[in-house]
């Protein structure tokens, strides 16, 4: 019978009942990275229950080399489990390597399920090159709207995080007939002008302001 390496010792670790090991576990392999932890490290993301557990698999990831990482990330992107992908972009965006970009397609920034939605809006404000910033708010306009308070936040953090040449994107929007996507694109306009301004005031003046297109233009 032949030892267990490294990599099988770290499986074993990762899969103790304890949340508590599994975060020890975690923190030891970012502690002292090895080429070998990194697809045993992926591969629990996917699985992984704890919400503490999982933000040390990230940071253990981002303590290896981003050559070894990224490869090993990008598959996670279009897996069928939907936390495997959120994690996985979850990763990347701290991983911070534009190659990553490629990998989150339309179809990611559409995912169906919202916390997946919402780290692919923040891993691609953040990788975007210069040249496609234009392009990225096209698309993410097609999501305003979507979604709960939350949802509704983490996209308009992802448009201030492109800049200024998302604003013509966001004017277009904000004209749109249907009030919940022209209230969103206005909120999404004060954030933008104004990154520190709380997401839920900005909301509730930019509903205002749609209210008032339906008032009856004064004499």
């Amino acid at each position: 019978m032949t030892d267990p390496t490294p990599a099988d010792r770290l499986r074993a670790a990762l899969e103790h009942s304890d949340a508590s090991a599994r975060l020890q576990a975690a923190l030891a392999a970012g502690t002292r990275p090895d080429d070998r932890y990194v697809d045993v490290l992926v591969a629990r993301c996917a699985v992984e229950s704890d919400f503490f557990v999982r933000d040390m698999l990230t940071w253990a990831l981002t303590r290896h080399d981003p050559a070894r990482t990224v490869p090993a990330l990008l598959p996670s992107v279009g897996s069928e489990i939907p936390q495997a992908r959120s994690q996985a972009l979850h990763t990347l965006s701290k991983i911070g390597d534009p190659v990553a970009y490629t990998a989150i397609t339309p179809a990611v920034l559409r995912d169906r399920h919202p916390e997946v939605a919402r780290a692919a809006w923040r891993t691609a404000s953040g990788l975007v090159p210069d040249d496609q910033r234009e392009r990225l708010a096209d698309e993410l306009s097609t999501q305003f709207g979507r979604g709960d308070h939350d949802t509704q936040r983490s996209l308009s953090r992802a448009f201030a995080a492109i800049g200024w040449r998302a604003e013509p994107t966001v004017e277009r929007a904000a004209a749109s007939p249907y009030d919940v996507v022209s209230a969103h694109a206005r909120a999404t306009a004060i954030i933008m002008d104004d990154p520190d301004a709380d997401f839920a005031a900005a909301a509730v003046e930019a509903r205002r302001l749609v209210a008032q297109r339906a008032l009856p233009a004064e004499d």
